[in-house]
């Protein structure tokens, strides 16, 4: 097993090289960066200053082309500043190497526009993507796995159809479409108003007895973690389910069923240990979806402050150091999540041994 996870570390080091220059190649070819940025910030602010009869001192009518949209009429020293803070001043395979160097020491630099280390930021916003990530992870999870064993046992059942109606009704309904529902109906929309629209404590949660602190952390919780829920819980239920079934109908089981074994010897005995290997395969992608990209969208709608809402402004706003920094930390976690998954796999059943096997 030793050499099996040295093999992987290894091959995490192409893996992310790869990803990295992949999308640095395709920021090269997109239109908008940085420095257009704050071109289109200047002209804009210039724009105005001549309505209200004031003037630029930036701009100058040099009449000079600019390799840059909407440059023309800016002074040229002022653009070569621009790009030597930026560090466009330096060719792109220098830029790219320096900044692989960079980030394999775990030194992310700064932000571009908000004056902050990106480590900094990153720190800032955890806390809102960890309340949502874990719980999301421990409630799916805790839900579904039982939920989907049941159904499989009482396949084609009453309790199977009308749970299987709810489930395909969470599954169909977008998350964001249910979050807008939830506040409408009980965050001071259109009838009730039982709960906050922002952030996830309160304005006065330091000065809150220590009992009253984590209820007022799932107060502020809950709505968006019911939103984020549906989605999860449908998809888990029904793959455990159909797991679980497949599992069942294997000659193995009847086997252990003629022996004498009960059903529940049968079900967690035998059956568990087989039909949860495609659950553990499928949990790197559950934990790198809640912790990410899955709360971008409840993040905007429930006002928190979080990783993918900075994950998003800064590709909108071209904020490059914080845009690779995200990318290489979420990618480096996806594949260290992924050799645990495989770890697990052996501890789920022994039988595996990825040492016998070709990587």
């Amino acid at each position: 097993m030793g050499a099996y996870i040295l093999r992987r570390i290894l091959l995490m080091i192409p893996t992310i090289f790869g990803i990295m220059a992949i999308s640095f190649a395709i920021v090269q070819f997109a239109p908008g960066g940085p420095v257009e940025q704050v071109i289109s910030d200047l002209t804009s602010q210039s724009s105005g200053d001549r309505l209200s009869g004031g003037g630029g001192d930036v701009l100058q009518d040099v009449g000079q082309d600019s390799a840059y949209r909407g440059a023309r009429g800016l002074d040229p020293e002022f653009i070569a500043k621009l790009e030597k803070q930026f560090g466009f001043d330096k060719p792109p395979l220098e830029r790219f190497f320096t900044m692989m160097w960079d980030y394999l020491r775990f030194d992310f630099g700064e932000s571009f526009f908000r004056n902050t280390s990106v480590v900094d930021l990153i720190a800032q916003k955890m806390p809102v993507s960890i309340s949502l990530g874990v719980w999301i992870l421990v409630f799916s999870y805790a839900i579904s796995i039982p939920l989907g064993i049941r159904k499989a046992v009482k396949d084609g059942s009453a309790f199977d159809v009308w749970t299987s109606g709810i489930i395909i009704i969470g599954y169909a309904v977008p998350s964001f479409l249910f979050g807008i529902l939830l506040i409408v109906l009980f965050a001071g929309g259109s009838f009730l108003d039982w709960f906050p629209l922002r952030g996830i404590v309160s304005d006065n949660f330091d000065s809150l007895a220590w009992w009253q602190k984590p209820l007022d952390y799932m107060w502020h919780m809950t709505l968006p973690l019911i939103t984020l829920l549906l989605s999860a819980f449908a998809t888990t239920t029904l793959l455990t389910k159909n797991s679980f079934i497949d599992e069942i109908k294997k000659q193995y089981v009847t086997t252990a069923r003629a022996k004498g074994l009960t059903e529940r010897q049968v079900l967690y005995g035998h059956v568990f240990r087989n039909a949860m290997l495609i659950i553990i395969a499928g949990f790197p992608g559950a934990f790198i979806s809640a912790f990410f990209t899955g709360s971008l969208l409840i993040e905007y709608i429930f006002s928190l402050d979080g990783l993918g809402r900075l994950g998003y402004d800064s590709i909108v706003r071209r904020d490059y150091p914080i845009v690779f920094a995200t990318l290489f930390i979420f990618s480096l976690m996806g594949l260290v999540v992924s050799l645990i998954s495989d770890l697990i796999y052996t501890w789920v059943d022994p039988r595996i041994d990825f040492e016998r096997r070709d990587v």
